[in-house]
């Protein structure tokens, strides 16, 4: 009988290394295929998009227009023209979500100037109004969002026309200002050249204003800001 040399059996440290190899490679393939499906890189690549859009949204490229409620005057169709345009561009807007870094804007370093569309207006002609502000210091924020945004036409001490005496729906939207940058209103704001008051938003027969070359100032205010001086127009 030919005899035969027993086979070694390992230890049992050998076993439980292979053991540990085992679950390694296992765990490596959970991983990879895990990869595969999630694709974490891809939430970071949208997160990064999301942040970059909400970033330019928070530059200030134009002011919302705020809507002054005023009834068309009959025979007069560049007021109601011009008052569905301001109202359009306000509800078009969107309102930033960004944090910026930057501190808030001062008075001391903002310009803000009345703007009119011209220095006389026939009698069929609505006077048009705009903001305009440029800011003389480092980056800064700023509400300027219709809650902000005042235009008042007067003569002498006599006010005639505030476009917050029928304002609708104000709203807030702070935005960074870049050092040196200029901004304007995105549309005209029109004046039907009648005397406003709360409470008569929807009266037809509110008073309108006299021409015959009449002087009006165009007085201006922008979150907290007003304009360094009015604007004079004349009205014929």
């Amino acid at each position: 009988m030919t005899g035969t040399t027993a086979r070694r059996r390992h230890s049992p440290a050998v076993y439980r290394r292979r053991r540990m190899v085992l679950l390694v490679g296992v765990l490596v393939v959970v991983g990879v295929v895990w990869l595969f499906i999630a694709q974490p890189w891809a939430g970071a690549e949208k997160a990064d998009a999301k942040d970059a859009k909400t970033a330019d949204q928070n530059q200030a490229d134009s002011l919302p227009v705020p809507s002054s409620g005023a009834t068309e005057v009959a025979g007069d169709s560049n007021a109601g023209d011009a008052g569905t345009t301001a109202g359009a561009t306000d509800n078009a807007t969107p309102t930033p979500g960004a944090t910026s870094t930057a501190v808030p804007c001062v008075a001391s370093a903002v310009t803000v100037e009345a703007v009119t569309s011209a220095d006389t207006y026939s009698g069929d002609e609505s006077p048009q109004f705009s903001i305009k502000l440029t800011n003389n210091g480092p980056d800064c924020t700023l509400n300027v969002g219709t809650s902000g945004q005042s235009f008042t036409v007067s003569s002498g001490d006599d006010v005639w026309w505030r476009s917050t005496d029928c304002q609708s729906e104000p709203s807030d939207m702070v935005v960074t200002i870049a050092a040196g940058q200029t901004v304007s209103s995105a549309s005209p704001l029109a004046w039907d050249r009648t005397r406003s008051a709360v409470g008569t938003c929807a009266d037809e027969t509110r008073p309108r204003a006299p021409g015959g070359g009449a002087s009006y100032n165009l007085s201006v205010e922008i979150g907290g800001i007003p304009a360094t001086q009015p604007k004079q127009f004349l009205l014929y």
